[in-house]
Protein backbone atom coordinates (compact mmCIF):
# COMPACT_ATOMS: atom_id res chain seq x y z
CA UNK A 1 0.00 0.00 0.00
CA UNK A 2 1.08 3.60 -0.56
CA UNK A 3 1.18 6.19 2.25
CA UNK A 4 -2.37 7.34 1.43
CA UNK A 5 -3.73 3.80 1.56
CA UNK A 6 -4.02 3.27 -2.23
CA UNK A 7 -2.89 -0.08 -3.65
CA UNK A 8 0.74 -0.17 -4.74
CA UNK A 9 1.13 -0.81 -8.48
CA UNK A 10 3.96 -0.97 -10.99
CA UNK A 11 2.58 2.10 -12.76
CA UNK A 12 4.81 5.15 -12.51
CA UNK A 13 3.67 8.74 -13.04
CA UNK A 14 3.16 9.10 -16.76
CA UNK A 15 4.00 11.49 -19.53
CA UNK A 16 7.33 12.82 -18.25
CA UNK A 17 10.99 12.07 -18.82
CA UNK A 18 11.36 11.56 -15.07
CA UNK A 19 8.74 8.79 -15.13
CA UNK A 20 10.52 7.02 -17.97
CA UNK A 21 13.89 7.28 -16.24
CA UNK A 22 12.38 5.98 -13.00
CA UNK A 23 11.13 2.89 -14.81
CA UNK A 24 14.49 2.40 -16.53
CA UNK A 25 16.26 2.64 -13.20
CA UNK A 26 14.11 -0.13 -11.78
CA UNK A 27 14.58 -2.30 -14.85
CA UNK A 28 18.36 -1.88 -14.81
CA UNK A 29 18.42 -3.51 -11.39
CA UNK A 30 16.95 -6.61 -13.00
CA UNK A 31 18.81 -6.78 -16.30
CA UNK A 32 22.34 -5.62 -15.39
CA UNK A 33 24.60 -8.40 -14.07
CA UNK A 34 26.30 -7.46 -10.81
CA UNK A 35 30.05 -7.70 -10.35
CA UNK A 36 29.91 -11.15 -8.76
CA UNK A 37 27.95 -12.48 -11.74
CA UNK A 38 30.38 -10.84 -14.16
CA UNK A 39 33.38 -12.25 -12.32
CA UNK A 40 31.91 -15.77 -12.36
CA UNK A 41 31.25 -15.44 -16.08
CA UNK A 42 34.83 -14.26 -16.75
CA UNK A 43 36.37 -17.07 -14.74
CA UNK A 44 34.36 -19.77 -16.49
CA UNK A 45 34.95 -18.26 -19.93
CA UNK A 46 38.72 -18.04 -19.37
CA UNK A 47 38.84 -21.68 -18.29
CA UNK A 48 36.88 -22.82 -21.34
CA UNK A 49 38.93 -20.73 -23.76
CA UNK A 50 42.19 -22.12 -22.36
CA UNK A 51 40.93 -25.68 -22.70
CA UNK A 52 39.68 -25.11 -26.24
CA UNK A 53 42.87 -23.39 -27.37
CA UNK A 54 45.08 -26.18 -26.05
CA UNK A 55 42.97 -28.85 -27.73
CA UNK A 56 42.70 -26.94 -31.02
CA UNK A 57 46.37 -25.98 -31.45
CA UNK A 58 47.45 -29.52 -30.58
CA UNK A 59 45.58 -30.70 -33.67
CA UNK A 60 46.13 -27.66 -35.88
CA UNK A 61 48.84 -25.17 -34.87
CA UNK A 62 47.22 -22.39 -36.93
CA UNK A 63 43.89 -22.69 -35.12
CA UNK A 64 42.71 -20.11 -32.61
CA UNK A 65 39.73 -19.62 -30.31
CA UNK A 66 37.36 -16.74 -29.88
CA UNK A 67 34.66 -15.93 -27.38
CA UNK A 68 31.64 -14.50 -29.17
CA UNK A 69 28.05 -13.57 -28.40
CA UNK A 70 26.47 -11.33 -25.82
CA UNK A 71 28.71 -12.39 -22.93
CA UNK A 72 31.76 -11.39 -24.97
CA UNK A 73 30.26 -7.97 -25.70
CA UNK A 74 28.77 -7.16 -22.30
CA UNK A 75 25.21 -7.19 -23.65
CA UNK A 76 23.97 -10.23 -21.72
CA UNK A 77 21.13 -9.95 -19.24
CA UNK A 78 21.49 -10.97 -15.62
CA UNK A 79 20.53 -14.60 -15.30
CA UNK A 80 21.56 -15.53 -18.82
CA UNK A 81 24.06 -18.36 -18.65
CA UNK A 82 25.28 -18.78 -22.22
CA UNK A 83 28.92 -18.88 -23.32
CA UNK A 84 29.84 -19.32 -26.99
CA UNK A 85 33.35 -20.50 -27.81
CA UNK A 86 34.27 -20.48 -31.50
CA UNK A 87 37.24 -22.52 -32.65
CA UNK A 88 38.62 -21.09 -35.89
CA UNK A 89 40.55 -23.21 -38.35
CA UNK A 90 42.49 -22.04 -41.45
CA UNK A 91 40.44 -21.95 -44.66
CA UNK A 92 42.63 -24.47 -46.46
CA UNK A 93 41.55 -27.17 -44.02
CA UNK A 94 39.19 -29.75 -45.50
CA UNK A 95 35.64 -29.36 -44.19
CA UNK A 96 35.49 -32.95 -43.06
CA UNK A 97 38.71 -32.45 -41.10
CA UNK A 98 37.31 -29.23 -39.59
CA UNK A 99 34.26 -31.15 -38.35
CA UNK A 100 36.39 -33.93 -36.87
CA UNK A 101 38.78 -31.50 -35.19
CA UNK A 102 35.88 -29.36 -34.03
CA UNK A 103 34.10 -32.22 -32.32
CA UNK A 104 37.34 -33.45 -30.71
CA UNK A 105 38.05 -29.96 -29.36
CA UNK A 106 34.48 -29.64 -28.16
CA UNK A 107 34.59 -32.90 -26.24
CA UNK A 108 37.93 -32.03 -24.62
CA UNK A 109 36.57 -28.64 -23.62
CA UNK A 110 33.25 -30.11 -22.39
CA UNK A 111 33.88 -33.74 -21.36
CA UNK A 112 30.20 -34.17 -20.45
CA UNK A 113 28.93 -32.38 -23.56
CA UNK A 114 26.85 -33.84 -26.37
CA UNK A 115 26.86 -33.32 -30.10
CA UNK A 116 24.29 -31.23 -31.92
CA UNK A 117 24.04 -30.24 -35.56
CA UNK A 118 23.44 -26.88 -37.21
CA UNK A 119 25.08 -26.63 -40.65
CA UNK A 120 27.78 -28.86 -39.22
CA UNK A 121 28.17 -30.62 -35.87
CA UNK A 122 29.29 -28.92 -32.67
CA UNK A 123 29.42 -29.74 -28.96
CA UNK A 124 26.99 -28.37 -26.42
CA UNK A 125 27.05 -28.86 -22.69
CA UNK A 126 26.98 -27.44 -19.18
CA UNK A 127 29.97 -26.25 -17.18
CA UNK A 128 29.74 -24.84 -13.64
CA UNK A 129 26.15 -23.80 -14.19
CA UNK A 130 26.72 -22.19 -17.60
CA UNK A 131 25.35 -23.42 -20.93
CA UNK A 132 28.23 -23.68 -23.38
CA UNK A 133 28.53 -24.14 -27.14
CA UNK A 134 31.89 -25.04 -28.68
CA UNK A 135 31.55 -24.36 -32.38
CA UNK A 136 34.14 -24.91 -35.15
CA UNK A 137 34.34 -22.50 -38.07
CA UNK A 138 36.74 -21.26 -40.74
CA UNK A 139 38.91 -18.20 -40.14
CA UNK A 140 38.18 -16.04 -43.20
CA UNK A 141 39.16 -12.58 -44.41
CA UNK A 142 35.66 -11.48 -45.39
CA UNK A 143 32.10 -12.48 -44.45
CA UNK A 144 31.34 -12.75 -48.16
CA UNK A 145 33.60 -15.84 -48.23
CA UNK A 146 31.63 -17.77 -45.62
CA UNK A 147 31.03 -21.47 -46.14
CA UNK A 148 28.36 -21.83 -43.47
CA UNK A 149 26.31 -19.47 -41.31
CA UNK A 150 28.58 -19.90 -38.29
CA UNK A 151 31.55 -18.49 -40.24
CA UNK A 152 29.73 -15.16 -40.17
CA UNK A 153 29.59 -14.91 -36.38
CA UNK A 154 33.20 -13.77 -35.73
CA UNK A 155 32.66 -10.89 -38.18
CA UNK A 156 29.52 -9.86 -36.31
CA UNK A 157 31.46 -10.01 -33.06
CA UNK A 158 34.30 -7.82 -34.33
CA UNK A 159 31.93 -5.28 -35.89
CA UNK A 160 29.97 -4.79 -32.68
CA UNK A 161 32.98 -4.74 -30.37
CA UNK A 162 34.27 -1.77 -32.38
CA UNK A 163 31.01 0.14 -31.85
CA UNK A 164 29.57 -0.82 -28.47
CA UNK A 165 30.68 1.25 -25.51
CA UNK A 166 29.43 0.77 -21.94
CA UNK A 167 26.45 3.08 -22.49
CA UNK A 168 25.27 1.34 -25.65
CA UNK A 169 25.84 -2.09 -24.10
CA UNK A 170 23.59 -1.06 -21.21
CA UNK A 171 21.00 0.14 -23.72
CA UNK A 172 21.13 -3.25 -25.44
CA UNK A 173 20.44 -4.99 -22.14
CA UNK A 174 17.40 -2.78 -21.59
CA UNK A 175 16.19 -3.45 -25.11
CA UNK A 176 16.57 -7.19 -24.70
CA UNK A 177 14.70 -7.06 -21.40
CA UNK A 178 11.89 -5.13 -23.08
CA UNK A 179 11.74 -7.50 -26.05
CA UNK A 180 11.70 -10.55 -23.79
CA UNK A 181 8.92 -9.02 -21.74
CA UNK A 182 6.68 -8.43 -24.75
CA UNK A 183 7.54 -11.79 -26.31
CA UNK A 184 9.41 -10.71 -29.43
CA UNK A 185 13.00 -11.65 -28.53
CA UNK A 186 14.54 -14.63 -30.27
CA UNK A 187 15.26 -15.57 -33.87
CA UNK A 188 14.21 -19.20 -33.43
CA UNK A 189 11.46 -20.30 -35.79
CA UNK A 190 8.98 -20.67 -32.96
CA UNK A 191 9.31 -17.02 -31.89
CA UNK A 192 10.33 -15.42 -35.22
CA UNK A 193 11.45 -12.32 -33.38
CA UNK A 194 14.49 -10.10 -32.93
CA UNK A 195 17.85 -11.84 -32.63
CA UNK A 196 20.52 -10.61 -30.26
CA UNK A 197 22.64 -9.39 -33.18
CA UNK A 198 19.69 -7.53 -34.69
CA UNK A 199 18.91 -5.94 -31.33
CA UNK A 200 22.50 -4.73 -30.97
CA UNK A 201 22.50 -3.31 -34.50
CA UNK A 202 19.25 -1.43 -33.86
CA UNK A 203 20.58 0.10 -30.64
CA UNK A 204 23.78 1.15 -32.40
CA UNK A 205 21.85 2.55 -35.35
CA UNK A 206 19.56 4.73 -33.23
CA UNK A 207 22.00 5.46 -30.42
CA UNK A 208 20.15 4.07 -27.42
CA UNK A 209 17.07 2.40 -25.99
CA UNK A 210 14.77 5.40 -25.81
CA UNK A 211 15.89 6.64 -29.22
CA UNK A 212 15.07 3.22 -30.70
CA UNK A 213 11.62 3.24 -29.09
CA UNK A 214 10.93 6.76 -30.37
CA UNK A 215 11.93 5.79 -33.90
CA UNK A 216 9.88 2.59 -33.81
CA UNK A 217 6.69 4.45 -32.90
CA UNK A 218 6.70 5.96 -36.39
CA UNK A 219 8.06 3.06 -38.42
CA UNK A 220 6.27 2.61 -41.73
CA UNK A 221 7.02 -0.89 -43.07
CA UNK A 222 8.96 -1.77 -45.01
CA UNK A 223 11.61 -0.20 -42.79
CA UNK A 224 15.07 -0.29 -44.36
CA UNK A 225 18.24 0.32 -42.38
CA UNK A 226 21.68 0.03 -43.94
CA UNK A 227 24.33 0.70 -41.24
CA UNK A 228 27.27 0.65 -43.66
CA UNK A 229 25.50 2.16 -46.67
CA UNK A 230 25.91 -0.91 -48.84
CA UNK A 231 22.92 0.12 -50.96
CA UNK A 232 22.60 -3.36 -52.46
CA UNK A 233 20.05 -6.11 -52.22
CA UNK A 234 16.27 -5.96 -52.31
CA UNK A 235 14.12 -7.63 -49.69
CA UNK A 236 10.38 -7.96 -49.16
CA UNK A 237 10.47 -8.24 -45.36
CA UNK A 238 8.69 -5.66 -43.17
CA UNK A 239 11.96 -4.85 -41.40
CA UNK A 240 15.18 -4.81 -43.38
CA UNK A 241 18.54 -4.33 -41.66
CA UNK A 242 21.36 -4.94 -44.11
CA UNK A 243 24.10 -6.96 -42.45
CA UNK A 244 27.07 -4.58 -42.22
CA UNK A 245 29.41 -7.52 -42.79
CA UNK A 246 27.41 -9.09 -45.65
CA UNK A 247 25.47 -6.77 -47.99
CA UNK A 248 23.39 -9.61 -49.44
CA UNK A 249 21.80 -10.53 -46.10
CA UNK A 250 18.86 -9.07 -44.17
CA UNK A 251 19.56 -9.58 -40.47
CA UNK A 252 15.83 -9.18 -39.75
CA UNK A 253 14.63 -11.70 -42.34
CA UNK A 254 13.19 -14.08 -39.76
CA UNK A 255 11.30 -11.34 -37.90
CA UNK A 256 7.55 -11.89 -38.44
CA UNK A 257 5.34 -8.89 -39.34
CA UNK A 258 3.31 -9.33 -36.15
CA UNK A 259 6.45 -9.06 -34.02
CA UNK A 260 7.50 -5.84 -35.74
CA UNK A 261 3.97 -4.49 -35.10
CA UNK A 262 4.03 -5.74 -31.51
CA UNK A 263 7.33 -3.95 -30.87
CA UNK A 264 5.83 -0.75 -32.25
CA UNK A 265 2.73 -1.05 -30.07
CA UNK A 266 4.62 -1.52 -26.83
CA UNK A 267 7.18 1.16 -27.74
CA UNK A 268 4.31 3.64 -27.98
CA UNK A 269 2.78 2.34 -24.76
CA UNK A 270 6.02 2.54 -22.77
CA UNK A 271 6.78 6.09 -23.92
CA UNK A 272 3.21 7.27 -23.30
CA UNK A 273 2.73 5.55 -19.93
CA UNK A 274 6.05 4.38 -18.49
CA UNK A 275 5.68 1.16 -16.51
CA UNK A 276 7.74 -1.91 -15.73
CA UNK A 277 4.83 -4.02 -17.00
CA UNK A 278 6.11 -4.42 -20.59
CA UNK A 279 9.38 -5.80 -19.20
CA UNK A 280 7.55 -8.66 -17.49
CA UNK A 281 6.49 -11.65 -19.64
CA UNK A 282 2.78 -12.34 -19.50
CA UNK A 283 1.79 -15.32 -17.39
CA UNK A 284 -1.55 -17.09 -17.60
CA UNK A 285 -3.26 -19.39 -15.16
CA UNK A 286 -4.60 -22.49 -16.88
CA UNK A 287 -8.11 -21.99 -18.17
CA UNK A 288 -10.78 -23.78 -16.17
CA UNK A 289 -13.55 -25.83 -17.74
CA UNK A 290 -16.17 -23.38 -16.46
CA UNK A 291 -14.35 -20.39 -17.94
CA UNK A 292 -13.87 -22.13 -21.28
CA UNK A 293 -17.61 -22.84 -21.41
CA UNK A 294 -18.30 -19.19 -20.64
CA UNK A 295 -16.11 -18.08 -23.56
CA UNK A 296 -17.79 -20.53 -25.92
CA UNK A 297 -21.27 -19.38 -24.88
CA UNK A 298 -20.36 -15.71 -25.09
CA UNK A 299 -18.68 -15.93 -28.48
CA UNK A 300 -21.21 -18.17 -30.19
CA UNK A 301 -18.53 -19.55 -32.49
CA UNK A 302 -17.59 -23.14 -33.27
CA UNK A 303 -14.00 -23.99 -32.36
CA UNK A 304 -12.52 -27.07 -33.98
CA UNK A 305 -9.23 -28.72 -33.20
CA UNK A 306 -7.16 -31.45 -34.80
CA UNK A 307 -5.04 -33.18 -32.16
CA UNK A 308 -2.27 -35.68 -32.91
CA UNK A 309 1.05 -36.86 -31.45
CA UNK A 310 3.63 -34.11 -31.92
CA UNK A 311 6.31 -35.05 -34.47
CA UNK A 312 9.69 -35.65 -32.83
CA UNK A 313 11.39 -32.58 -34.25
CA UNK A 314 13.31 -29.66 -32.80
CA UNK A 315 11.26 -26.47 -32.55
CA UNK A 316 12.96 -24.88 -35.56
CA UNK A 317 11.64 -27.76 -37.67
CA UNK A 318 8.35 -28.37 -35.88
CA UNK A 319 6.81 -24.90 -35.81
CA UNK A 320 7.23 -24.06 -39.50
CA UNK A 321 5.50 -27.36 -40.28
CA UNK A 322 2.71 -26.68 -37.80
CA UNK A 323 2.15 -23.19 -39.23
CA UNK A 324 2.14 -24.48 -42.79
CA UNK A 325 -0.36 -27.17 -41.82
CA UNK A 326 -2.57 -24.69 -39.98
CA UNK A 327 -2.59 -22.37 -43.00
CA UNK A 328 -3.60 -25.30 -45.20
CA UNK A 329 -6.42 -26.34 -42.87
CA UNK A 330 -7.71 -22.77 -42.61
CA UNK A 331 -7.59 -22.36 -46.38
CA UNK A 332 -9.39 -25.67 -46.89
CA UNK A 333 -12.14 -24.74 -44.43
CA UNK A 334 -12.50 -21.26 -45.90
CA UNK A 335 -12.71 -22.57 -49.47
CA UNK A 336 -15.62 -24.76 -48.40
CA UNK A 337 -17.47 -21.81 -46.86
CA UNK A 338 -16.60 -22.49 -43.23
CA UNK A 339 -15.48 -18.98 -42.39
CA UNK A 340 -12.84 -18.72 -39.70
CA UNK A 341 -12.39 -16.08 -37.04
CA UNK A 342 -8.95 -16.93 -35.69
CA UNK A 343 -6.51 -19.83 -35.70
CA UNK A 344 -3.57 -20.99 -33.57
CA UNK A 345 -1.32 -23.98 -33.10
CA UNK A 346 -0.05 -25.52 -29.85
CA UNK A 347 2.49 -28.24 -29.20
CA UNK A 348 3.73 -30.29 -26.27
CA UNK A 349 3.39 -34.08 -26.07
CA UNK A 350 0.61 -33.69 -28.59
CA UNK A 351 0.14 -31.00 -31.22
CA UNK A 352 -3.05 -29.08 -32.00
CA UNK A 353 -4.26 -27.22 -35.06
CA UNK A 354 -6.96 -24.99 -33.59
CA UNK A 355 -9.43 -23.01 -35.71
CA UNK A 356 -12.32 -20.93 -34.39
CA UNK A 357 -15.08 -20.86 -36.99
CA UNK A 358 -17.69 -18.19 -37.55
CA UNK A 359 -19.60 -20.55 -39.83
CA UNK A 360 -19.34 -24.27 -39.13
CA UNK A 361 -22.25 -25.70 -41.15
CA UNK A 362 -23.50 -25.08 -44.67
CA UNK A 363 -26.66 -25.95 -46.67
CA UNK A 364 -26.91 -29.23 -48.55
CA UNK A 365 -26.53 -27.43 -51.89
CA UNK A 366 -24.09 -24.82 -53.15
CA UNK A 367 -24.20 -22.39 -56.04
CA UNK A 368 -21.82 -23.07 -58.90
CA UNK A 369 -21.64 -20.14 -61.28
CA UNK A 370 -20.75 -20.83 -64.88
CA UNK A 371 -19.55 -18.62 -67.74
CA UNK A 372 -21.66 -16.02 -69.56
CA UNK A 373 -23.98 -17.66 -72.08
CA UNK A 374 -22.44 -15.65 -74.92
CA UNK A 375 -19.01 -17.23 -74.31
CA UNK A 376 -20.15 -20.11 -76.45
CA UNK A 377 -17.50 -22.81 -76.08
CA UNK A 378 -17.18 -22.58 -72.30
CA UNK A 379 -20.89 -22.01 -71.82
CA UNK A 380 -21.87 -25.06 -73.85
CA UNK A 381 -19.35 -27.19 -71.93
CA UNK A 382 -20.71 -26.02 -68.59
CA UNK A 383 -24.31 -26.64 -69.64
CA UNK A 384 -23.53 -30.12 -70.95
CA UNK A 385 -21.72 -31.06 -67.76
CA UNK A 386 -24.81 -30.53 -65.63
CA UNK A 387 -27.77 -30.86 -68.03
CA UNK A 388 -28.42 -34.55 -67.39
CA UNK A 389 -27.41 -34.72 -63.72
CA UNK A 390 -30.55 -35.52 -61.69
CA UNK A 391 -28.94 -34.28 -58.47
CA UNK A 392 -28.35 -30.76 -59.83
CA UNK A 393 -30.82 -27.88 -59.82
CA UNK A 394 -30.47 -26.38 -63.28
CA UNK A 395 -28.50 -25.35 -65.15
CA UNK A 396 -30.46 -22.14 -65.42
CA UNK A 397 -29.73 -18.59 -66.50
CA UNK A 398 -29.13 -15.93 -63.85
CA UNK A 399 -28.32 -12.60 -65.40
CA UNK A 400 -26.12 -13.45 -68.35
CA UNK A 401 -24.58 -16.57 -66.84
CA UNK A 402 -25.41 -20.23 -66.48
CA UNK A 403 -25.77 -21.34 -62.86
CA UNK A 404 -26.10 -24.79 -61.33
CA UNK A 405 -26.99 -25.61 -57.74
CA UNK A 406 -25.24 -28.83 -56.85
CA UNK A 407 -24.95 -31.05 -53.82
CA UNK A 408 -22.32 -29.88 -51.34
CA UNK A 409 -19.67 -32.45 -50.48
CA UNK A 410 -19.23 -31.30 -46.87
CA UNK A 411 -22.01 -29.64 -44.90
CA UNK A 412 -20.15 -29.40 -41.61
CA UNK A 413 -16.54 -28.80 -40.65
CA UNK A 414 -16.08 -32.02 -38.71
CA UNK A 415 -16.96 -34.15 -41.73
CA UNK A 416 -14.33 -32.38 -43.80
CA UNK A 417 -11.66 -32.61 -41.10
CA UNK A 418 -12.28 -36.32 -40.63
CA UNK A 419 -12.16 -37.05 -44.37
CA UNK A 420 -9.27 -37.88 -46.68
CA UNK A 421 -9.75 -34.40 -48.19
CA UNK A 422 -7.81 -33.05 -45.20
CA UNK A 423 -4.63 -34.47 -46.72
CA UNK A 424 -5.04 -32.31 -49.83
CA UNK A 425 -4.77 -28.93 -48.07
CA UNK A 426 -0.96 -28.65 -48.04
CA UNK A 427 0.24 -30.10 -44.75
CA UNK A 428 3.81 -30.10 -43.48
CA UNK A 429 5.43 -33.42 -44.38
CA UNK A 430 5.95 -34.72 -40.82
CA UNK A 431 2.56 -33.43 -39.73
CA UNK A 432 0.94 -35.26 -42.64
CA UNK A 433 2.70 -38.47 -41.61
CA UNK A 434 1.47 -38.13 -38.05
CA UNK A 435 -2.09 -37.45 -39.17
CA UNK A 436 -1.99 -40.46 -41.47
CA UNK A 437 -1.15 -42.59 -38.44
CA UNK A 438 -4.17 -41.25 -36.56
CA UNK A 439 -5.68 -38.08 -35.13
CA UNK A 440 -8.83 -36.85 -33.44
CA UNK A 441 -11.14 -33.95 -34.20
CA UNK A 442 -12.61 -31.97 -31.31
CA UNK A 443 -15.55 -29.61 -31.83
CA UNK A 444 -17.16 -27.14 -29.42
CA UNK A 445 -17.18 -28.26 -25.80
CA UNK A 446 -15.06 -31.26 -26.74
CA UNK A 447 -12.18 -28.77 -26.47
CA UNK A 448 -12.38 -29.31 -22.72
CA UNK A 449 -10.20 -32.35 -23.41
CA UNK A 450 -7.33 -30.00 -24.28
CA UNK A 451 -7.30 -28.23 -20.91
CA UNK A 452 -4.97 -30.61 -19.02
CA UNK A 453 -2.22 -30.10 -21.60
CA UNK A 454 -2.96 -26.67 -23.05
CA UNK A 455 -4.82 -24.78 -20.33
CA UNK A 456 -2.34 -21.88 -20.34
CA UNK A 457 -2.31 -21.61 -24.14
CA UNK A 458 -6.11 -21.54 -24.27
CA UNK A 459 -6.17 -18.91 -21.50
CA UNK A 460 -3.88 -16.75 -23.63
CA UNK A 461 -6.01 -17.39 -26.73
CA UNK A 462 -9.18 -16.20 -25.03
CA UNK A 463 -7.44 -13.19 -23.46
CA UNK A 464 -5.55 -11.83 -26.48
CA UNK A 465 -3.15 -8.89 -26.15
CA UNK A 466 -1.04 -7.03 -28.72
Amino acid sequence: MTDDGAPQTDRVATGTADAFEAVIGRVRERVDPDEDERAAMREVAETLLARAEAAATERCPRADVLRVGSTARGTWISGDRDIDVFVRFPPDLDRGQLERYGLAVGHETLPDGHEEYAEHPYVKGEFRGFDVDVVPCFRLESATEIRSAVDRTPFHNRYLLERLDDELAAAVRLTKGFMKGIGVYGSDLRTRGFSGYLTELLVCEYGGFRALLSAATDWQPPIRLDPEGHGRGTFSDPLVVIDPTDPERNVAAVCAPENVARFQHYARELLAEPSVGPFEPAEYDPLSAATLREHLDRRGTTPVAIRFPAPELVDDQLYPQLRKSLEGVVRGLDDLGFEYLRAETFAAETAVLFVELSVASRPAVERHQGPPVHVRTHAEGFFAAYADDPDVYGPFVDGERYVAEREREFTDARTFLESDALFDVGLGSHVGEQLAAGYEVLVGEELLELLPEFGEQLAAYFDPAP
